[in-house]
């Protein structure tokens, strides 16, 4: 019947309540809570998390959201972040004051009063901190990104108040020791706590918060914190037995603070470490004690050597995933010995490794059967040869990633393919050995391939697209920038073979006209992002045929298409209504497109 509400007549508190946890977007919440009165106060209540970026008086929004919300667990504040205000929560539009303007209004005042600065204003403060463990006194989650104007005293009340309190990310606050005695005193339920960029710590905060609350800490992230030393990482290994995750970046960390960690923390389980001061000593006691470390990541060491990676190998039998990036002393017989004892290895990346070679690869190939996903980067002795032996050994692969990779070519790619036909994403940048030979032996033999990016691999033409076009029917993400023989007919062929395409790369591609764009715009209506900067024959002719059939687009970068105008601009913003940006030069966009559409279009930084 006509006006009749059967949904709220039939449904239940419970049963919408479940509803409304299921829905997976912030947006959909706020719809949901503008249907009636019911639901708005549903809603209000079955909320459990808020994220808030930076805005003109975060204090006062948080007091807000804390009333508007009372069951909040979860707190995400991010002052690198710039969002929209709220929806005025339930009034009227023609209301003369919505409440968070009367609350933003009446804080700038104060703040100006009390002669703050405008800057001091867009970043939470202490008031901001209480007002967070006055108003969700359930909260489990606390995130303070680069809140700068944060210190101890908004931390201690949030100890004091949150005693429920699990994790704790103070990534770019400069608080002081006192905060985090006061987390290690009342919050003794924490496990993840993140202190990367927390300047204003000592060793005396950290040591204190672990012998309050050691015992529950699983997960612990550290860098860029000058005034923490061995001391501290002593006690997190005397006092934390349950830390299963370490992240440290550190110049004043030695082989002491890491020796600590691992003899009193056997249940690590990851491991990442970019400490320049540490030994083999150091890595060779994680291999030793460490019998449960499932993931290992190495940066920028200068002072260790296969050593440490043949005690990994030897103690560490659980490893799967292994990440190396510029270690310019480890070699082949370090990755052979990790090979060799980490038969469960799943994840290898190997990044500016320059020592590492073609055997080493090949130690892995023939050693680590259920390898799903491998990188190398700037790998410059590493031949064809290791990926014939991965695509020999690893037919679990299912991504594989080569950056600058000079001397792996096509039958590199072409064992790959023939061997790992469950490959699912392919990128290649600046393999200037890999050519359509390759490509289309992975189109023939790759089905189930979703992500192919090749970019700047000259040598790769249109034939090698006709392959995949054919061959890789679930393709959603294909990247060919730069690829300069790739002109009509390999992105006709994508058009017409893989409907499923969302995004589509085709910048720097001289040859691409607008016959290519309209197929672009018949095959792959669920296309929604569309990168065109720097084609110079693609014109307005192209975009117009595109934005017809492609409804679902988001995102189109054309800057430096010289065949593109105004007009074509208008089209597509007109066109598409889920657009968010659009990036072209500024003269091509008219004063009726600026008015109508401002907000979703960026401009380059300089115009040429």
């Amino acid at each position: 019947m006509k006006g009749h509400d059967l949904i709220n007549s039939t449904l239940p508190d419970e049963l919408i309540l479940e509803i409304f946890r299921n829905l997976d977007s912030k947006s959909s919440r706020d719809a949901c809570s503008l249907v009636c009165r019911r639901w708005l106060t549903l809603e209000r209540f079955s909320r459990d998390t808020i994220r808030i970026g930076a805005s003109g008086s975060p204090d006062a929004l948080v007091d807000l959201l804390a009333r508007r919300f009372p069951n909040v667990t979860n707190v995400y504040i991010d002052e690198r972040l710039s969002v929209s205000l709220p929806v005025d929560f339930g009034r009227r539009r023609n209301a003369s004051h919505s409440s968070l303007s009367w609350l933003r209004l009446h804080f700038v005042s104060e703040r100006s009063e009390a002669g703050a600065s405008e800057s001091d204003s867009y970043c939470i403060s202490d008031a901001g901190l209480t007002a967070v463990s006055d108003g969700f006194s359930n909260l489990e989650k606390l995130s303070l990104i680069w809140c700068s104007n944060a210190t101890s005293a908004g931390l201690r009340s949030v100890a004091e108040k949150c005693r429920f309190l699990k994790s704790l990310d103070l990534q770019g606050c400069y608080v002081g020791d006192q905060g985090l005695v006061a987390i290690g005193k009342c919050c003794r339920q924490l496990e993840v706590l993140n202190l990367r960029f927390c300047e204003g710590l000592t060793d005396t905060g950290l040591v204190e918060l672990a012998l309050g609350c050691g015992k529950t800490l699983k997960w612990l992230g550290v860098a860029a914190c000058a005034k923490i030393t061995d001391v501290s990482l002593e006690a997190v290994g005397s006092h934390c037995s349950s830390l299963e995750t370490l992240s440290l970046d550190s110049e004043f960390v030695q082989n002491q603070g890491v020796l600590a960690v691992a003899k009193g923390c056997s249940l690590l389980r990851n491991l990442s470490l970019q400490c320049i001061n540490v030994t083999d000593e150091a890595l060779t006691a994680v291999g030793v004690f460490c019998s449960s470390l499932e993931s290992l990541a190495l940066f920028s060491f200068q002072r260790f050597t296969d050593k440490s990676l043949c005690a990994i190998g030897k103690g560490c039998k659980k490893l799967k995933s292994l990440m190396l990036s510029d270690c310019y002393f480890l070699s082949d017989k370090g990755l052979e010995a990790v090979a060799a004892g980490c038969s469960e290895l799943a994840h290898l990346e190997v990044n500016g490794c320059h020592n590492i070679g073609t055997y080493g690869l090949e130690s892995v190939g023939r050693s680590c059967m259920r390898l799903k996903e491998l990188a190398l980067l700037y790998c410059q002795k590493v031949g064809d040869e290791a990926l014939s032996e991965i695509g020999k050994g690893c037919k679990y692969l299912e991504a594989l990633h080569l950056v600058d990779c000079s001397i792996i070519g096509d039958d590199a790619i072409y064992s790959i393919a023939t061997g790992c036909r469950n490959l699912k994403r392919l990128h290649i940048r600046r393999c200037y050995e890999v050519g359509s030979k390759g490509i289309i032996a992975v189109g023939n033999n790759c089905k189930y391939l979703t992500d192919l990016s090749i970019r700047f691999c000259d040598r790769v033409g249109d034939e090698a697209l006709v392959a995949v076009g054919q061959g890789c029917p679930f393709l959603r993400h294909l990247n060919v920038s730069g690829c300069h023989q790739i002109g009509d007919n390999g992105i006709i062929a994508i058009a017409r073979g893989c409907p499923q395409l969302s995004y589509l790369d085709v910048s720097v591609l001289q040859n691409l006209r607008d016959m290519a764009l309209a197929e672009v715009g018949e095959g792959c209506p669920l296309l929604k992002d569309i990168v065109l900067s720097h084609c110079r024959q693609i014109t307005d002719v192209g975009l117009d045929h595109l934005v017809k059939r492609c409804k679902l687009l988001e995102s189109c970068h054309m800057v430096y298409c010289p065949g593109i105008t105004s007009a074509g601009v208008a089209t597509v913003i007109s066109g598409c209504t889920n657009m968010k940006k659009v990036l072209i030069e500024k003269a091509k966009v008219s004063e009726r497109t600026q008015r109508r559409a401002g907000s979703v279009i960026s401009y380059l930084c300089v115009d040429l």
